[in-house]
């Protein structure tokens, strides 16, 4: 297990050394090439594949090892898919936040000609927010007041699944 965890931080490491994170201040462009599910998605940048974890949300769980889908999993996905799916996107830091997170994925907002795709996650109802290690971010108030709007429309898991965004579909 530490064996494991040393590899994963070796990697996001070398990643951040690299150059394929990005910091505050700091801006790429890159294509979306495939949503891997409703917070995560494989983005194209300078000729190289990066797994991207947007900063700033989290969305019921379809992938995790060892734990059921979660209800509203596969509808925040394909949200996710609708908005980005095949299309530039900007990816920009907050340093507020890690750079790179436990498993090697580079945290970043995600733009979409200027708009906030993770804030629009949230307030389509299938994200919340969610702050990396409990430090929150710049974007936090902005994120906040669109899931208390998505709530009181009952909104994604608000409304499919009594806003329980861990619950067992």
């Amino acid at each position: 297990m530490a064996r494991a965890r040393r590899a994963r931080w070796a990697a996001a490491l070398v990643l951040a050394l690299a150059g394929c994170a990005t910091a505050e201040g700091e801006s790429r462009s890159g294509t979306v090439i495939r949503v891997v599910d409703g917070d995560t998605l494989k983005v194209r940048v300078d000729g190289r594949v990066e797994t991207v974890r947007l900063l700033g949300i989290d969305t019921p769980e379809s992938k995790r090892p060892g734990a059921p889908v979660e209800c509203g999993s596969r509808k925040a996905a394909s949200a996710l898919a609708r908005l980005v799916a095949r299309r530039a996107v900007v990816l920009a830091g907050d340093s507020s936040q890690d750079e790179v997170d436990r498993f090697g994925r580079v945290l970043a907002y995600v733009e979409l000609g200027g708009d906030d795709v993770g804030e629009a996650m949230v307030a389509s109802g299938w994200a919340k927010p969610y702050a990396y290690r409990g430090a929150p971010f710049a974007r936090v108030g902005a994120y906040r007041a669109a899931s208390r709007a998505a709530r009181g429309r009952g909104a994604g898991v608000f409304g499919a699944c009594d806003g329980d965004f861990h619950r067992a579909a």
